[in-house]
């Protein structure tokens, strides 16, 4: 019986891989997963130091919370409320749950694995350890149990669950013991179940030095388990068990298509239930009371493959890693980016008026490998100088204490009129946004929360000066990346400065439309979704397959965070069976399928993941030689062109359009940060191809005017 019941999942299994593949398109939730596998390979780089490998494991946690939270909780959204939901995979919402879930699960267990196996080895000869409770001295036990006492037992509160308690509301990316316990003299089946909450607002560490040096991390829920008997006294404890869950963090079906009814009182609701959503995920370490495992899945209508099991040796949420990675101790083991050096089209920084240069020529920035300095600079400027009159600025993610919003809120006490469109909708920013957003209003600033059911993803900014003779010259600053000091040392993205009027014109025009009731004309440089970005870059891809068939040079290369669009890949097909050469740079979701016969085989498709995260956007159009050259903040999503506030600018100057083709050039020429994406989806790390090592992450810094000049994309 379980030979046949074994063969008929295996049949299974071997009809969902081939409708799988057989489909034209992949499915974005498995491509999302092909994607943290490539950020767990940077884990396994042993040219990097094992702080560095751990700070790559930490993230490929966090990403698999988010995948969980929102990817899982969405297909949850379509099957909690009987909504029909087919994957691009052709797979319906209930088997493609299971291979979800299937999926999550095995990459937990890799993670796990090379955890234990090829990291944990490392530790003691880096002078640190991650020690249990039990492996303590009992000098250090006693040290261990005086912080319990006075530090950890006072936040501890048992929440237990009977027939005279409800069951209690345990929260998302939480650790939690669940304690199954007994009073003594009962029957043996009057158990309950009580809960506790592993503090988050404390170090996932308690920190020893050893008189060697040697530091020791101990986990708060190793001291909490060894002292659990504290919190149940005269009661029988049958087990202690530790675990994790992953709650839904989509809320896409409540959203309120109504933003401007007591918008914000709707979002901080929403902020409220993504705590409390439905369970998707639940990590237990192994040995789980079985009982209370019984108990959570009634609960949370979970069943087992909802769960999954932690080897003892191993550890749940890698995210706290993240002390020992940044410990100052460490510092000096860890990588160090370049220092930035000044933009080709400034090379001057540092000693010129920014005013002044800006009337002189654009400025190209490419950051992390140019500061962020000069978008800083311009609006600390702009807050203080009395011919400033006005700032206009889109706002998705800030960074913790940040220059923007101090710069904003100096430059409304300074009589300024300022203008800010805050998203407040930018996930898990939410509440940061808010209390940013709040700061500028009380201090005079035009704040618009959003628009409408759009999320504002767009990167602008205008500022609007006084110059001599009553001139007016409006400076603006577009841009791939957000108005973030901190992000902008670790993403890749590009921006440009620029008094261009035909920039001013687009860009006035387009704050008019998002912050009051104007509907745009046209723009000369600007693409703009919702509008009509999706239309635009088909019928540019379609003039390229339209010179190709007649004959005519042409190419398109695209570099992306996501490629999802079906319509858009669509005509990415066509133009490849009309010949194009097409070169795709995507560093996560990849919808389309490379290299299938009669459909895609003139199109190549790269993931660049490395020390830096690829952030900037690139549409190039080769034109008949006449390059077109697009740069903004959209990726290639159906929620980019259908359900969000985008743009993207035309480079008009030719140095420039060279600057960024070089950016996508270096990109394609990497062989060290790299993978090659399949035809079946899946990606391998590029090869040499006899050529020496090129890393466009320490390339970037070397860049100089004679090798942009000479770039050549096809």
């Amino acid at each position: 019986m379980s030979a046949l019941l074994s063969n008929g999942q295996s049949e299974v299994a071997d009809k969902i891989a081939r409708q799988i593949f057989e489909s034209n398109y992949i499915s974005r939730d498995l491509s999302w997963l092909q994607f943290n596998y490539r950020v767990l390979d940077q884990a396994k780089h042993i040219d990097r130091s094992v702080f560095d490998r751990l700070k790559f494991l930490s993230i490929t946690s966090s990403n698999l919370d988010e995948f969980c939270s929102i990817r899982l909780g969405s297909l949850y959204n379509y099957v909690d409320y009987g909504k029909d939901r087919v994957d691009y995979s052709g797979l319906r919402e209930t088997p493609f749950r299971s291979l979800l879930l299937s999926e999550t699960r095995k990459f937990v267990d890799d993670q796990n694995d090379y955890y234990i196996k090829k990291l944990k080895p490392l530790f003691e000869k880096n002078n640190f350890l991650i020690a249990d409770y039990d492996s303590l001295s009992v000098e250090e036990s006693e040290r261990v149990d005086k912080y319990f006492s006075i530090t950890i037992y006072p936040m501890l509160t048992p929440m237990v669950f009977d027939n005279y308690h409800t069951f209690p509301v345990l929260k998302n990316h939480r650790l939690h013991f669940g304690v199954v316990t007994k009073i003594k003299g009962e029957a043996n089946n009057n158990k309950r179940v009580s809960f506790i909450q592993v503090p988050s607002n404390i170090s996932r560490f308690y920190e020893i030095v050893r008189p060697d040096g040697t530091i020791l991390f101990v986990p708060i829920e190793s001291i909490i388990q060894k002292n659990i008997h504290v919190l149940f006294r005269n009661v029988e404890i049958r087990s202690v068990s530790l675990f994790r869950i992953n709650r839904n963090g989509d809320f896409t079906l409540e959203e309120s298509e109504d933003i401007e009814s007591n918008f914000l009182e709707e979002l901080r609701r929403k902020l409220q239930t993504r705590k409390s959503g439905r369970v998707v995920r639940l990590d237990v370490l192994e040995n789980a009371d079985p009982w209370m495992l019984r108990v959570l899945k009634i609960q949370w209508d979970i069943d087992d493959q909802n769960i999954i099991t932690i080897p003892k040796e191993g550890l749940i949420d890698f995210t706290g890693l993240v002390q020992i990675c940044s410990h100052k101790e460490f510092k000096d083991q860890r990588s160090k980016g370049g220092e930035a050096v000044p933009p080709i089209s400034f090379p001057e920084l540092g000693t010129r008026d920014l005013f002044d240069v800006l009337k002189e020529r654009d400025i190209l920035l490419q950051h992390p490998y140019n500061s962020m300095e000069p978008v800083l600079e311009l609006l600390e400027k702009a807050a203080e100088d009395p011919k400033v009159l006005s700032i206009k600025i889109t706002i998705y993610r800030v960074s913790k204490e940040s220059r923007i919003t101090a710069a904003l809120l100096r430059a409304a006490e300074n009589g300024k009129h300022v203008s800010v469109l805050f998203e407040v909708k930018a996930r898990f920013d939410e509440e940061n946004n808010l209390r940013e957003a709040k700061r500028l209003q009380k201090a005079g600033c035009f704040v618009i929360y959003g628009i409408s059911s759009l999320k504002t993803h767009t990167k602008l900014l205008l500022i609007v000066r006084q110059e001599e003779d009553d001139k007016v010259v409006r400076y603006v600053h577009l841009s791939s990346g957000n108005y973030n000091e901190t992000t902008s040392r670790l993403y890749t993205d590009i921006g440009l400065l620029s008094t261009n009027e035909v920039y001013a014109n687009d860009v006035s025009e387009f704050f008019n439309v998002i912050t009051g009731h104007s509907q745009p004309s046209t723009y000369r440089n600007l693409i703009t979704s919702p509008r009509d970005m999706r239309i635009q870059l088909i019928n540019l891809i379609q003039r390229e397959a339209e010179n190709a068939k007649n004959g005519i040079p042409s190419g398109i290369v695209l570099k992306v965070n996501s490629l999802q669009d079906k319509e858009l890949i669509d005509a990415l097909y066509a133009a490849s069976q009309a010949g194009v050469p097409i070169k795709l740079i995507v560093r996560g979701i990849c919808c389309l399928r490379p290299g299938r016969k009669g459909l895609s085989e003139n199109i190549e498709v790269i993931s660049i993941v490395g020390e830096y995260l690829e952030h900037s956007r690139v549409y190039y159009y080769h034109n008949a030689g006449d390059p077109k050259v697009y740069i903004g903040s959209a990726d290639a999503m159906v929620r980019s062109f259908d359900r969000r506030i985008e743009s993207l600018f035309l480079l008009e100057q030719d140095i420039l359009k060279k600057q960024v083709m070089n950016i996508v050039r270096y990109n394609l020429m990497d062989n060290v940060n790299a993978y090659t994406m399949k035809e079946d989806g899946s990606y391998s790390v590029k090869d040499l191809g006899g050529h020496p090592p090129f890393n466009v992450h320490k390339e970037f810094f070397n860049v100089t005017k004679e090798i942009i000049e000479e770039v050549k994309l096809f």
